[in-house]
């Protein structure tokens, strides 16, 4: 379905998909297969709050760079030390995980490239924030973010800092997004590389070498 509301992208140039692992890239891979876009990954990782890590009061970057929520740091009373930290260790498991996924192939250039990125619901934000600050720091012309579902305001949050976003269902009651679908197991590490591996997802052009 979320494929089917990106068919207006269908034939434009330089375009790109990028799955926010690891849930994102089951969903990604049905939107690059039906757009002929070759599919690859932006990295985040999420800053759980101290004692409830589900909860999410920021992101890191692929790049190193933080995204916080200030207004809920403020309100748990979260320091500075502690983010610190936890920065740390997630820039330590994104580069982890870029290899293990995506092993030696350069990144691909985003440089003038129209940009989906792609996750399997909007939840507080906070990683598909930390991608679009990604993408936007290599460049890319324009950028869409993609997901099935998210709570109404935080979907016009994003709207307000890429060029569109496609969001399938904006419910006004929303706890998980794993409640809005049928089937939620947890996406694995190999699924993630079959997914990535496979000839039938074009694959991207690689960065230039300088």
């Amino acid at each position: 379905m979320l494929a089917g509301a990106l068919t207006f992208l269908k034939g434009t140039k330089n375009l790109i998909v990028l799955a926010i692992p690891r849930g994102g890239v089951p969903v990604a891979k049905e939107v690059a297969t039906a757009l002929g876009a070759p599919l690859d990954l932006v990295v985040t990782r999420k800053i759980g709050a101290p004692f409830e890590p589900e909860l999410a009061v920021g992101a890191v970057t692929q790049d190193g760079e933080i995204v916080v929520d200030g207004e809920m740091i403020k309100a748990l009373g979260i320091s500075t030390d502690y983010l610190k930290r936890e920065s740390e260790r997630q820039v330590k498991e994104i580069a982890s995980r870029l290899e293990k996924y995506r092993g030696d192939r350069p990144y691909p250039a985003l440089d003038g490239k129209t940009v989906v990125i792609v996750d399997d619901g909007i939840a507080t934000g906070s990683t598909i924030r930390a991608a679009i600050q990604s993408v936007r720091g290599r460049n890319a012309a324009k950028i869409i973010v993609a997901a099935p579902v998210g709570p109404p305001e935080r979907v016009a949050e994003l709207s307000k800092t890429v060029d569109r976003v496609i969001c399938l269902s904006t419910p006004g009651y929303f706890e998980a997004i794993g409640e809005f679908y049928e089937e939620f197991e947890q996406v694995d590490d190999d699924t993630v590389r079959r997914i990535l591996g496979d000839q039938s997802v074009i694959r991207p052009t690689a960065t230039p070498s300088s």
